[in-house]
């Protein structure tokens, strides 16, 4: 397994299915559950030993409002943990300023409010430093991008 994606809560599900869109699209092998940094601390350490036993390389964790969870699991792991902030209070601003807000010496990556979708393309990333042919994914989904935006100023017609 590749990546274990994490959810503070069951309500953060559509921002969990754009990451797992994302890494369908790229062939990458992931886990996703539930599991809450304050209210079952016991089943977030459970969910990081079993990822390790099957070989994860990076985790994905979302979550709200305090947004605990991406620190938690980069306290118990040196893989990289990826944060995605919900925007559940204060606009996501709350979730997001507790993600980038860590302390030195243990680092958690940030996207955008809301961005599973940012953050599955940073695992692809990520994996791609060390793997060609998804370096050639990323590029072809790269051009892929940049062949919608030359069709869509075409369309415009202004």
């Amino acid at each position: 397994m590749d990546v274990q994606i994490i959810l503070g809560s069951i309500s953060d599900k559509e921002i969990a299915k754009k990451a797992v869109d994302v890494l369908k699209e790229f062939g990458v092998e992931y886990n996703v559950t539930v599991a809450s940094a304050h209210r079952t601390p016991e089943r977030v350490e459970n969910v990081i030993k079993e990822a390790h036993e099957k070989g994860v390389k990076v985790f994905i964790a979302i979550a709200g409002l305090a947004a605990h969870l991406p620190g938690v699991i980069a306290s118990k792991t040196v893989k990289p943990v990826i944060g995605v902030p919900v925007d559940s209070n204060l606009d996501g601003l709350d979730a997001l300023l507790s993600i980038v807000q860590m302390p030195p010496g243990i680092p958690v990556a940030c996207v955008g409010i809301g961005r599973g979708d940012n953050a599955a393309l940073l695992v692809c990333e990520i994996l791609g430093a060390c793997d060609g042919s998804m370096q050639n994914k990323l590029q072809k989904y790269r051009a892929k991008m940049a062949e919608k935006i030359e069709k869509d100023a075409l369309a415009l017609g202004l």
